[in-house]
């Protein structure tokens, strides 16, 4: 057997047949992808099984075989690019040649990818990611116009000034600041008035221009020695530390710095006399020299901790008492000495000098001299940040002290307490005008052609200031409608662009044009990070101008760019998902002030590959709407005259209504109608509450945009009687509901409760008819409106509005420190979820039923609701 094997193995084996070459296919050539007659009839069934599908409907081929003349249709599901496909052929092959041929078809329309493989639609949930590029390096840009070397600057001669008046917290004249800068900062710049918070009820600021000013060098600087003493000591509150950090203002620094000059106002004239005297080097001679105004006689002097000085220069001063270390900014003298009895907080009655011996174990000595009216000086903190600004409101009497002068060492003088106080809020104030540059700055970088729109400055601040700001606005209004916007532009252009692809694919294709990840990349791409404001304003690391130095020199901004600077200290890294809201935002900034048009060139300046309103849409359909719906009855429940009726019958068709020589399923429609719905409510609610919440916006777009509501409206205007289906679950589904709840029609739709059992099929459709009305009526919204409106009133208003139990349990159980848990089952299609609260000494648990999860979800967190608002004795 060796040697027959050994001689065999030398003949060469003939080929194996070759049945491929023999049998029918179809090849790719790009990628070599094959079909043959045997394979395509599982790939055209693999095809339908990823159709989109509903527990009423599962999209499968239908075969029509007439084996007398050799004949075979396939009738491909309603949602699919391709209905009907016609071969000839031998009756063993029909079925294969049929297929084959529809394979052809749908590669060639794009429907089966190159590999004849249908596009997989499965949507996960996106991650929140970190743009990594971002992570590390993300700039915090600053205003071009507060930038300059001071040497440069001090040799400028002419500058920009700008008065600030702060009127609200005194009962006086206005307190007025001079803003002197390099360059003029533009009309948009002085259009605004914006408030701070936590003194009284609020102080208004206004700014406006004030012309140029002659400066010489010696001028520049001290005024720059005097408002960086004055915010130094208001931001530190130690005069030593201060001391310090101003021993080099001499020197002019050649490195780019925050280089601008704050010059107090007084009687409406620059008060050159504090600005050259208080911050200067005369107070800090020694305790021997004498040290005085020369109005002084020789009697007006008094003796404080380093020396004599005249009472004038005490009287209007920034004071420390080196016994605590504490700042006092003194306004006048008492009618009292330190012999004088002082009424103790805890009721007790002594004398001054008594007290601070006690107390401080301290032993005053000059009896006669009159006590110092005076108060302490407050840290600055952030006067824009609106949140518990009642908790910090501080009261004058509180702050009020009598200091005896042996105790004090002068600081600053002459500066007036109306003054200092002024100067307290400069850091707010400037960080405020900070981000108002850089606002105006924004616009004009998005290039030429969104100069045309005329946007305030503030609106596109709101849109980049976040929630975590804690400031008067923030972007969650703004966000909410651009999202809306985004959505709808989005989703019409791949209604229009891609006309074969059904709705699971335009949900994905949507998804990826405008996903978190994608806005984010957008952000970056177009460096737009840096305006973001994410954090809320620290006045402690505010740079003040004339100190924005470290130890060796080193200036704390940096050149991103020709004109474009940052600080050198980098943000906190910022999530894709805040940065994409932030697009959203001002999506939202550019349709509120400028109109859709604004909008969509902002979305195509960000590089964005969408069109906008490219709609009329080339339909081949030729059946008459009346054979199979009641057209008039219709038209009259919706109050539109269809000009392309096929249109209406589309959207009532169900996938299961695989009737020959109809329209599409409603699943386009549906796809595009939910974001026309949706943008329109956000847009009605945006403009008809503008003083509402970011939150309340929110709660009225969800209560008015959400298949529930859609349902509950469907069936109480009929509408559920003209549904095109052949299932005969959702006849069921449809019957035994309405059966049940026949009398609960007549009500408001809004909400969730109205319409929560029925099928997501009836408010499908009200989507689908609106993206209907759309399509024929060429894209107008307004249209649409009217339509809509008539099916959905009354529509949900603040006084009507109903928070969604999840929510509104969520919210209660915070509020309290409670814990929820949440158990889901499921039994012959019904969800049941059970809902816990363990509360500090009971347990509560409630469990309801619904077809859904969502649904029993909601009843339980209402049940729950309701029993711990008892318990608590609460409506």
């Amino acid at each position: 057997m060796r040697e027959e094997s050994l001689r065999l193995a030398s003949t060469p084996c003939q080929p194996l047949p070759n049945t491929l070459c023999k049998e029918e296919c179809y090849v790719v050539q790009s990628t070599g992808a094959v079909v043959t007659l045997n394979s395509s009839v599982p790939l055209i069934y693999f095809f339908c099984s990823k159709l989109p599908s509903d527990e009423y409907f599962k999209p499968l081929p239908r075969f029509n075989i007439d084996k007398a003349l050799g004949t075979c249709t396939l009738h491909l599901p309603n949602s699919s690019p391709v209905h009907t496909v016609y071969a000839q052929g031998e009756v063993s092959v029909l079925k294969q040649v049929v297929c084959l041929k529809a394979c052809r078809e749908l590669h060639a329309i794009g429907a089966l990818t190159d590999a004849l493989l249908p596009e997989l639609t499965v949507l996960e949930d996106e991650p929140d990611i970190v743009v990594e590029k971002y992570k590390e390096e993300q700039p915090d840009y600053f205003p071009e116009q507060l930038v300059d070397n001071w040497l440069h600057f001090s040799r400028l001669g002419l500058y920009y000034c700008y008065k600030i008046s702060l009127e609200g917290y005194s009962k006086t004249t206005p307190a007025e600041i001079v803003l002197a800068v390099k360059s003029d900062m533009g009309s948009d710049f002085i259009s605004n008035s914006f408030k701070l918070w936590g003194v009284q009820d609020y102080v208004t600021v206004t700014m406006r221009y004030v012309g140029i000013i002659h400066l010489n060098q010696e001028q520049v600087i001290v005024a720059r020695r005097f408002q960086t003493t004055i915010l130094s000591l208001i931001i530190s509150n130690d005069h030593l530390e201060v001391g310090d950090s101003i021993k080099n203002l001499l020197e002019m620094p050649l490195s780019p710095g925050v280089v601008y000059l704050l010059l107090p106002v007084v009687a409406g004239k620059i008060d050159w006399c504090s600005i050259k005297f208080s911050a200067s080097p005369m107070l800090e001679a020694t305790n021997k020299d004498i040290r005085r105004c020369h109005s002084c006689k020789d009697t007006d002097f008094v003796q404080t901790k380093d020396g004599p000085l005249c009472r004038c220069t005490l009287k209007n001063s920034i004071v420390c008492t080196p016994h605590n270390g504490t700042l006092y900014a003194v306004s006048g003298f008492l009618d009292l000495n330190v012999n004088s009895l002082l009424h103790r907080s805890d009721g007790s009655v002594v004398s001054y000098k008594t007290h601070f011996k006690t107390r401080h174990g301290l032993d005053l000595t000059c009896e006669d001299q009159p006590l110092l009216a005076a108060s302490k000086i407050l840290k600055v903190r952030n006067f824009l940040q609106k949140g518990n600004c009642q908790e910090k409101k501080e009261t004058s009497n509180r702050n009020a002290v009598e200091l005896p002068p042996e105790l004090c060492i002068v600081v600053m003088s002459p500066l007036s307490a109306h003054t200092l106080y002024s100067f307290s809020f400069i850091p707010s104030i400037m960080y405020r005008i900070q981000c108002m540059l850089l606002s105006v700055k924004l616009k004009r970088q998005l290039g030429p052609i969104m100069q045309q729109f005329d946007i305030p400055s503030l609106k596109i601040l709101e849109a980049l200031t976040t929630k975590k700001c804690q400031e008067e606005f923030s972007q969650e209004s703004l966000e909410t409608l651009g999202d809306s916007f985004l959505k709808y532009i989005a989703t019409q252009h791949l209604f229009s662009k891609y006309k074969h692809q059904h709705e699971g694919m335009l949900t994905k294709m949507k998804k990826n044009l405008i996903s978190n990840a994608a806005l984010c990349q957008l952000a970056c791409s177009n460096n737009l990070v840096g305006y973001i404001r994410s954090e809320p304003f620290h006045p402690e690391t505010w740079i003040i101008p004339g100190l924005g130095y470290d130890t060796c020199g080193s200036s704390k901004i940096v050149i991103q760019s020709p004109n474009m600077y940052s600080l050198r200290k980098l943000k906190l890294s910022i999530k894709s998902k805040r940065i994409a809201d932030s697009v959203e935002a001002l999506i939202g900034a550019y349709l509120s002030a400028a109109g859709e048009q604004g909008a969509y060139f902002f979305m195509k300046s960000l590089g964005m590959d969408i069109e906008f309103h490219n709609m009329p849409i080339e339909r081949k359909v030729t059946i008459k709407s009346e054979e199979f719906i009641n057209r008039r009855s219709l038209e009259e429940m919706l109050g539109y005259d269809f000009n392309d009726p096929s249109l209406l019958v589309e959207a009532l068709t169900h996938g299961s209504y695989q009737i020959a020589g109809t329209t599409a399923c409603y699943q386009r429609l549906e796809f595009l109608g939910d974001a026309v719905l949706d943008h329109i409510f956000t847009d009605y609610f945006y403009h008809q509450y503008p003083e509402c919440t970011p939150e309340l916006l929110t709660d009225l777009r969800s209560a008015s945009v959400n298949n529930y509501c859609y349902a509950h409206a469907a069936v109480k205007a009929g509408l559920h009687k003209h549904i095109l289906h052949l299932s005969s679950a959702l006849y069921r589904r449809m019957a035994d509901y309405l059966d049940t709840f026949k009398q609960s029609f007549s009500g408001p739709s809004y909400g969730w409760e109205a319409g929560i059992g029925l099928p997501k099929v009836l408010g499908d459709v009200i989507e689908s008819i609106a993206g209907a009305i759309y399509v024929d009526s060429k894209c107008d919204k307004e249209i649409v409106w009217r339509s809509m409106k008539r099916l959905l009133e009354p529509l949900a208003t603040p006084d009507t509005l109903e928070m969604d139990p999840v929510k509104e349990l969520n919210e209660f159980c915070a509020s309290r420190a409670y814990g929820i848990t949440y158990t889901v089952t499921h039994d012959n299609r019904v969800s049941s979820v059970v809902a816990e609260v363990q509360t500090k000494g009971t347990a509560y648990k409630a469990t309801r039923t619904g077809i859904t999860k969502d649904d029993a979800k909601k009843l339980a967190a209402k049940a729950m609701l309701q029993d711990m608002k008892a318990a608590d004795g609460m409506k």
